[in-house]
């Protein structure tokens, strides 16, 4: 197959208020060209009706009807991400008329993995036929939903990608790929064939929470607060002695699975270092699992920007870590351009989960696909 031009699109769990959007000239398998990418604004009210959503997602838990709010934050996320889907190719891209698809991860909301005569269950908010029909482009989407109910994980998405991105620096199984988004995820690839991904714990999510919670703003910009602070070594020694982080991987989990609370009782400051250092500390477990432990960790994602995580990472997790710019990536844009590959895969029919990425019990195809029903560019 020729490479094709794709849009990927990601929204993380941490509602940061952008919409990441990159545009990728691929054949799934690898990457032909990397076109322009943007951090694209919600629009005015989007941001705090998603917080709503997330809220009673929570209450819902799977059980019942979805909650009404579902489908208007939906509605909603959809226009404005197909909104920066147009911006984005009629401004710096080839136009609406040259792309091949649009890959629309959309927005989890609530996302619970699977247990001992369980299966998981997953939900992300994106109506990919309405964007189709809105954008007159195939639009490609609920990438989770076929892996989780084979009984896999659903989620991490980003190995195959960040395996190849490995691939094309030459590097092997030293070196590893770390996403520090709302939750963490670790990809490690030997160097030939295997590619093993899951999550390693929580990442910006409860940092986030804790700090608004307290009022100082919606994020730890810096590390300030965290820098500012004493880490509790004795919390941090029962936060470490989770079942989960000792668990086998492949896993997963919820951004609301490790919650600022386990910071409560503390001060501002205090708290924050603490939930910080639980985060690169957990890091380091997961890496004691790996088939062999890496040296350095190319980290993505916006905990990059954290200074206090990144330090962290080097004292707790006992690995070198650098940002995805060092080795000439594209920080902010990986996890979009994630989604513009497998949108091509997903229309090829190719897998996008494996065993030792998601648990899924083979190679799964997964996604489902849009073809709009009048082509409007």
């Amino acid at each position: 197959m020729q490479p094709i031009w794709s849009v990927g699109l990601m929204t993380g769990t941490v509602l940061d208020g952008n919409i990441d959007v990159a545009l990728l000239k691929t054949d799934g398998e690898s990457v032909a060209e990397h076109g322009p990418f943007r951090l694209a604004p919600y629009p005015t009210g989007l941001r705090e009706l998603l917080e709503r959503t997330l809220a009673a997602a929570r209450v819902w838990n799977f059980d019942g009807p979805e909650p009404p709010i579902f489908a208007e934050a939906e509605a909603e996320l959809t226009r404005a991400q197909a909104q920066a889907v147009r911006d984005l190719a009629e401004t710096e891209g080839p136009g609406l008329a040259r792309l091949g698809i649009v890959g629309f991860h959309g927005q989890t909301v609530l996302h619970r993995a699977p247990a001992p005569g369980r299966k998981g269950a997953t939900r992300q908010l994106g109506d990919g036929q309405l964007m189709a029909d809105l954008l007159g482009v195939p639009v490609a989407y609920d990438f989770r939903s076929a892996d989780v109910a084979a009984g896999g994980q659903g989620a991490p998405l980003s190995a195959i990608y960040h395996a190849a991105l490995l691939r094309g620096l030459g590097q092997g199984p030293q070196t590893a790929v770390l996403n520090l988004g709302g939750v963490a995820n670790v990809t490690w690839w030997d160097g030939a064939e295997a590619v093993v991904a899951f999550d390693t714990g929580p990442a910006n999510a409860p940092i986030n929470d804790w700090v608004t919670a307290h009022g100082l703003g919606e994020m730890d910009r810096g590390g300030a607060l965290a820098l500012a602070g004493r880490v509790d070594e004795a919390r941090l020694t029962r936060l470490l002695g989770h079942a989960w982080l000792a668990a086998p991987y492949p896993k997963s989990l919820d951004r609301f699975d490790f919650p600022a609370s386990m910071a409560e009782g503390l001060g501002a400051a205090d708290g924050a270092a603490t939930l910080t250092a639980f985060t690169a500390a957990a890091v380091g477990r997961a890496l004691d699992l790996l088939p062999l432990r890496p040296a350095r960790l190319i980290v993505c994602g916006g905990g990059r920007h954290n200074p206090a995580i990144m330090a962290a990472l080097a004292i707790r997790a006992g690995v070198e870590a650098v940002p995805a710019e060092a080795v000439g990536w594209r920080g902010d844009a990986i996890e979009a351009e994630c989604f513009a590959l497998l949108a091509v895969r997903v229309q090829r029919g190719l897998p996008i989960s494996f065993p030792t990425t998601t648990g899924a019990p083979a190679p799964m195809t997964g996604g489902r696909l849009a073809l709009p029903q009048a082509r409007t560019a």
